[in-house]
C-alpha cells in the first residue's frame, strides 16, 4: 500500500508543522520540507547547501504507506539521498528523547524544517502538546535567539543547535550577562550535526549552559546517542571498526535506491543495523566517535584521518571553528589545508603543524591555513565542506 508524497517549503514553519501533524496520524500524505521552495522536478531551483543532485531527481507522487516523512540529505560525502521515515520511528525517536530530557516541554526552533533536527522539534512538539517558538530563518542572531528563549514558558525548555549556533550563543553570553541568563534558562541545549570541539564545550559549561551533546543522522531519526550513551531502545555497537546502530528509530531506507538501502542497512541475527561509516568504540555502552571512514588521505604513504587532525586545530585558540580539508600535492599527493574565517597572525601556522605533529604525526600536519572572509556554511549553520573543498580545487601543494 502506498500514500501521496507533498513537497513543502520548509521556510513555512507552520505549514510544515500542520501537514507533519496530519501525516504521524497516517491519514494524509507523507511530506517532504524542501528548502528553497516545492519544485518537484528537474527545473526546481536549489537553493544555498541543498543537495543539488537529489532535488536533480523527480520526487515521485506516492511512498510506501508507512513512510510519514522524507528527507534530503547530501551527507558528508556529498552522495544524494533521500531517507525515508515511519512514523513509527519518528514517534519512538520522541518517546526516548522524552525520557532522556526528564520529561516533555517547550522548545526553540531554531534549525531549518527540511533538516532532520529542525522537522524533529515539531514532532517532539506535537506529542508533547506544546506549541514551539520558532526563529526566523536567515542570519542566527544570539540577542534575537535569547529573546526568544524569554518567551518560553513551559516548566521544562529545550532547544536544538549545531556548534557553529552554540559558538556566537557563547561569545555573546560572555560579554552580555542578559544573553547569558536568558540561555541557561533551556534545560537542556541539544548539540548535533557534527563533532562538538571540546574547547567550546567547556566555555557552554562554564557559562551555564547545560548542553547534551548527541549522535546521530536522518537514517536513525535524528540524535539516538546523548553524551555518549544510547537514548530508548537504541542499541549501539562496533564492527570491524564502524560504529552500527539498531533500534526502533531507524529509517526505512532511502526512497527509489533499493541498493543503497541494502547495503546501508544490514540484517544480522534478525537485528536490523544501520553501518554509518563513523568510526569509533563501544565500550561498556559508551560510544565513542573518532571521525569518518571516508574522511581519509595518504599523505606521502601515510593514511591521514582528518575528523583526527580537525579535533586537534579546533582545540587550539582561534581555531574553534576551523574545517580541515583535502588538497592535492604533487610532493606528496594529498595533504591537509585549514580552512578558517578568524584572524591568523604570522605564526598561526607553525602553531598549528607543532599541535597536528605533536598528536598525529608529521604527515597530517597541514600545509597551509587558507583564509576566508566567511566560511561556506549550509543552512542549518553546519560547514559547506563540498563548497570549502571546491574553493580549493585547481590548487596543489
Amino acid at each position: 500500500m502506498t500514500r501521496s508524497l507533498e513537497v513543502l517549503d520548509g521556510a513555512d514553519t507552520a505549514a510544515v508543522g500542520a501537514a507533519l501533524r496530519v501525516a504521524l496520524s497516517n491519514d494524509g500524505p507523507a511530506i517532504l520540507p524542501r528548502e528553497g521552495g516545492t519544485g518537484r522536478g528537474r527545473h526546481a531551483t536549489p537553493a544555498l547547501g541543498d543537495p543539488v543532485v537529489a532535488r536533480d531527481a523527480p520526487v515521485p507522487p506516492e511512498v510506501p504507506r508507512a513512510v510519514a516523512l522524507v528527507i534530503e540529505t547530501s551527507g558528508s560525502s556529498g552522495a544524494p539521498k533521500r531517507v525515508a521515515l515511519s512514523t513509527d520511528a519518528l514517534l519512538a525517536s520522541a518517546a526516548a528523547v522524552e525520557v532522556a530530557l526528564g520529561g516533555q516541554g517547550q522548545w526553540l526552533l531554531a534549525l531549518p524544517t527540511h533538516y532532520i533536527a529542525g522537522v524533529q522539534v515539531l514532532v517532539r512538539s506535537i506529542v508533547a502538546g506544546t506549541t514551539p517558538v520558532v526563529q526566523p530563518q536567515g542570519h542566527f542572531s544570539a540577542s534575537a535567539f535569547a529573546a526568544l528563549a524569554d518567551e518560553l514558558d513551559a516548566p521544562l525548555r529545550f532547544t536544538s543547535l549545531v556548534p557553529a549556533q552554540l559558538a556566537r550563543l557563547v561569545t555573546a553570553a560572555e560579554a552580555d550577562q542578559g544573553i547569558r541568563r536568558s540561555v541557561a534558562r533551556f534545560d537542556s541545549i541539544l548539540i548535533g550535526g557534527q563533532a562538538l570541539p571540546p574547547a567550546l564545550y567547556e566555555r557552554a559549561k562554564a557559562a551555564g549552559f547545560r548542553v547534551v551533546r548527541t549522535y546521530g543522522s536522518s537514517e536513525t531519526a535524528g540524535g539516538c546517542v546523548y553524551d555518549g550513551r544510547a537514548i530508548g531502545q537504541t542499541v549501539a555497537r562496533e564492527s570491524g571498526g564502524e560504529i552500527e546502530l539498531s533500534g526502533p528509530t531507524l529509517a526505512e531506507g532511502y526512497l527509489g535506491d533499493d541498493e543503497l538501502t541494502a547495503r546501508k542497512f544490514r540484517v544480522d541475527d534478525r537485528v536490523r543495523w544501520y553501518r554509518t561509516a563513523d568510526s569509533g568504540t563501544v565500550v561498556d555502552g559508551v560510544v565513542r566517535v573518532t571521525g569518518r571512514l571516508d574522511n581519509v588521505i595518504i599523505s606521502g604513504g601515510v593514511k591521514v584521518a582528518l575528523d583526527r587532525v580537525e579535533r586537534v586545530v579546533q582545540a587550539l585558540a582561534g581555531f574553534e571553528q576551523a574545517v580541515v580539508v583535502p588538497q592535492r600535492s604533487t610532493e606528496w599527493g594529498q595533504v591537509s589545508v585549514v580552512v578558517t574565517d578568524a584572524p591568523v597572525s604570522d605564526d598561526s601556522l607553525e602553531r598549528v603543524r607543532s599541535a597536528v605533529i605533536d598528536s598525529a604525526g608529521r604527515a597530517a600536519a597541514p600545509v597551509e591555513i587558507h583564509h576566508v572572509e566567511q566560511l561556506p556554511r549550509l543552512s542549518s549553520g553546519k560547514p559547506d565542506r563540498l563548497a570549502i573543498a571546491r574553493s580549493l580545487q585547481g590548487r596543489a601543494g
